[in-house]
């Protein structure tokens, strides 16, 4: 799992790597070879956390999760955890914003290969991307399930609305070619939108299939219908 955009952001906040170094714990005490180990047990120390977050996640669902077997699972203290996360909803999230930040980048890098391909297509353009999401939903299904489970903390319904929503724009601009700067019709925005929930939806059986086999055969299968309904 890759470190989080918000675990990122961890180490501008107070008291965190910044602080270390002004206070004679980082790069200041120990030269620039100090800081890339402070930088490292730091990242570690989130990695553990959010490792073990998304086993307890997975294990118990949001709601019964608690901070005491998280903490026991990942070795790290509960004022670590406080410290980087703020708490429950706040491992949540990054685990959230880890999986959909890998999702679009997957998606894409896709588009930006095939069209360095040659393909011009808006169609095949948005099928290179919805296949690629949709293999990141087997490659991270633990995370996958727990998201599409739709359980979290108050307000993350809100947070997963306003990426959808997102979403089905930057789709309704792929879709749309070379005229993708121009305000979408009604009938464009709608196709976008039924696109976007079979991907989603899709996403969901990709996370539970029983087998790379089976999860490579519905997201065929999804490009498939995906290709008709499009055209």
């Amino acid at each position: 799992m890759r470190t989080s955009s918000r675990a990122r952001r961890a180490a501008a906040r107070p008291g965190s790597r910044g602080d270390e170094r002004a206070n004679g714990t980082g790069e200041g005490a120990g030269g620039e070879g100090g800081g890339g180990r402070q930088w490292a047990r730091a990242d570690a120390t989130r990695q553990a956390l959010l490792t073990a977050a998304l086993r307890v996640f997975a294990d118990r669902g949001y709601a019964d999760a608690g901070i005491a077997e998280i903490v026991e699972r990942s070795g790290i203290s509960v004022g670590s955890l406080y410290h980087h996360y703020g708490g429950k909803a706040g491992l949540y999230v990054a685990l959230w914003e880890d999986l959909t930040a890998e999702q679009e980048a997957s998606a894409a890098q896709a588009v930006s290969a095939a069209r360095k391909d040659g393909e011009s297509d808006p169609i095949a353009l948005f099928i290179a991307g919805a296949r690629a999401y949709l293999r990141v939903c087997w490659e991270r299904r633990e995370a996958a399930r727990l998201f599409l489970a739709g359980e979290g903390p108050s307000g993350s319904s809100l947070m997963r609305r306003s990426r959808a929503q997102h979403w089905i724009a930057q789709n309704t601009k792929l879709l749309r070619g070379p005229s993708g700067d121009a305000p979408a019709g009604r009938p464009e925005q709608v196709l976008s939108l039924v696109l976007t929930t079979v991907i989603g939806e899709a996403g969901r059986e990709i996370a539970t299939a029983e087998s790379e086999a089976e999860a490579a055969e519905i997201i065929d299968e999804v490009c498939r219908i995906l290709i008709r309904l499009a055209r």
